[in-house]
This record gives C-alpha cells, structure tokens and sequence, in this order.
C-alpha cells in the first residue's frame, strides 16, 4: 500500500477538493476507494453538494461515476438514494430536509454506483460526521461539488486529498502557479497556541493581539467595514486576526502600512483574495498564519481537459513536484491492487 493511502487511513474524515470542474476528483476518489476495499475498516462517503453525475452539467461531457464496494456506508438525499444501481439497507433517515429531501444513510449490501447529495453546509458535514461512529464507521470521506473549498477546513475533516489538472490551464507553468497558491495556502503556519486558545471562539470582526499575546477587541464587526474603522486597526499593534473571509481590498489595504502587518486567518478557505494580490501582500514583507493548519494527504493531476486536449503526464508531474516538494499521483496510470 502506498504511503499517501496509510496516511489517509490514519484519518477519521478526509475531503477531496479540486482546483476546478473535471480535475479528476472522482477518479481520485475511485482509486482510494479501491486502494482501501481490503483495509479493514468500515469506510463512509458523502458528498457536499452533488457529485457523481453521468454527465458534468455545466460542459455537457461524460464523467465516471462514483463506485461504490460492499459494505460501505454511504448518505445522501431521497431523491438520489432512490436512483441508485445497488443493493443497500437503511441504516437512519435524518430529520434534516434538503432541496432534494431528506439525508438518507444506508449501507452497501452490493457493489454499484449511486449519485450522492450530501448535507449543504459545512455545520451539516461536521454533525453528520460526528454521529458516524454508531454504525463502526472508520473513516468518512466527504467528496466535494464544483471547486468548494470549504469542506477542505481542517475545522470539518482531518485529511485532504488536492486535484488539480489540465482544467486548471492549458500550459503546464500556469498550471503549476495556480497549484502551488492553493498549495502554500494549505501549507500556512498555525498560530502559537497560546493566541489560538484565545481566538477560537472569535466567529466574527476583525481582533487585535498585542505584544503581550493578549487578544484585544477592536470593535470592528467586518472586514467589509474597514474603511469606516481604519484609524483604530492598529492601535494594538500589527497583529491582526480576521474572522471571515480576506478579500482583496483587505490585503491591498495591509501592504500600504507604513510597517509589516501579521495576519492571522481561521484557515486556508477563507483566503479569497487573487494569487496576485496575496503573493504581493507576502512579498512586502507581510505574513499569514491560520488557527487550525490543514493535513495535505496527497496531490493528484488530470492531464486531460475539458475541452479535449492533453497535457504530457509526466512532464505534468515532474514540474508540480519541483514546485511543491511532494509526490504528485496521476491516478489514470496507477493500477489499484
């Protein structure tokens, strides 16, 4: 088994995101899927958003379908459960209703294929993969929709598995640029503890932390309002902790202080900003750090795009992994055991 597969089953949750549409999220996930059939543990599988579509809804082609194996335990909505080509019991029906109906979550008594519509938000993500443990569930694996990132929070799943692929860019150099932002996202320091403790419950505005690591409120309620408060950002200091998403406007705002700003984010998704603005934030000299760091369990690479062409797989490969400095897995030419 290979090393990025047992780091995934030492996880309880893992999420696969993607750079874009058809980076080859779903054949990632198939190839796990496979990789861990034999490992005896009881793996789960949702989705947030839907994924497993015959066909991508948005550039009309063909995509592979999620497989799934016998004994596994997957949840999605009423409407999907009912489409599905296997065999399966009923474990729970949840209270909670979607656009799709409720969360059914039910167990593989055959092999198949099913379409799967999970819980919408995150809060829906981590309850449902908290109470997984009463049906001996190992490992649950969260499958996302379109290129959300938010279900890649360390706040909701331990691991993370990053697609990225020729959807991203027709020229390996862009590709590799646009990956590696994402990437040194991910890889953003965490906080010193001490200031962490006392940021977690801070789930909006914008904080301060002094000298002394003491968390200082500034009364801003929003980023979005910094221009009505910005002559009392930094009577704190140059620390800053923003609790909600950072935006161009904001990052452009820090980099023409007079001095070096540290910014301190909840976690790699809040960052909106352009790879532009960030990299020249960083560049003059500022600095980001995050309360919770992700866990990147593995990168994997599609070289066939959208709308037909294909880059070179190994030329691919060995340019992410100079920029990156880990393996990169292009599960096409893999075979799973």
């Amino acid at each position: 088994m290979m090393s990025w597969i047992e780091d995934i089953l030492r996880c309880k949750s893992l999420s696969i995101i993607g750079l874009e549409k058809n980076t080859g999220k779903t054949e990632s996930l198939n190839y796990i899927l496979q990789e861990l059939k034999d490992s005896g543990r009881t793996i789960a599988l949702t989705s947030i958003g839907i994924d497993g579509e015959k066909r991508d809804q948005v550039c009309q082609i063909a995509k592979p379908e999620i497989e799934l194996y016998e004994g596994m335990v997957f949840v999605t909505t009423e409407q999907h459960y009912r489409t599905r080509r296997l065999v399966a019991e009923v474990l729970d029906i949840s209270d909670r209703r979607t656009s799709l109906g409720r969360l059914v979550t039910a167990r593989a008594k055959t092999g198949g294929k099913v379409l799967l519509s999970g819980p919408p938000d995150t809060a829906g993500l981590k309850e449902l993969i908290s109470g997984m443990g009463r049906w001996e569930v190992g490992l649950t694996i969260v499958d996302g929709a379109l290129s959300r990132f938010s279900h890649g929070s360390p706040a909701v799943c331990e691991g993370l598995v990053l697609a990225t692929g020729a959807a991203v860019s027709g020229t390996i150099s862009q590709l590799v640029n646009k990956t590696k932002y994402v990437y040194d996202l991910i890889s953003l320091e965490e906080v010193e503890p001490q200031i962490g403790r006392q940021l977690e419950e801070k789930e909006s505005g914008i904080w301060a932390v002094d000298g002394q690591g003491v968390v200082r409120d500034l009364g801003i309620p929003s980023a979005l309002m910094l221009e009505r408060y910005k002559a009392d950002v930094f009577r704190y200091g140059r620390c800053l902790y923003v609790a909600g998403v950072v935006s161009d406007n904001l990052l452009n705002f820090l980099r023409t202080q007079a001095l070096p700003v540290e910014l301190i984010i909840q976690d790699f998704t809040r960052m909106f900003a352009l790879p532009e603005t960030y990299n020249f934030f960083v560049h003059k000299g500022n600095r980001v750090k995050v309360l919770r760091r992700s866990r990147l369990l593995g990168v994997t690479v599609n070289p066939m795009s959208p709308s037909g062409f294909c880059l070179n797989s190994v030329r691919l490969r060995e340019a992410l992994e100079a920029a990156l400095k880990i393996p990169v897995y292009d599960v096409r030419t893999m075979k799973s055991k």
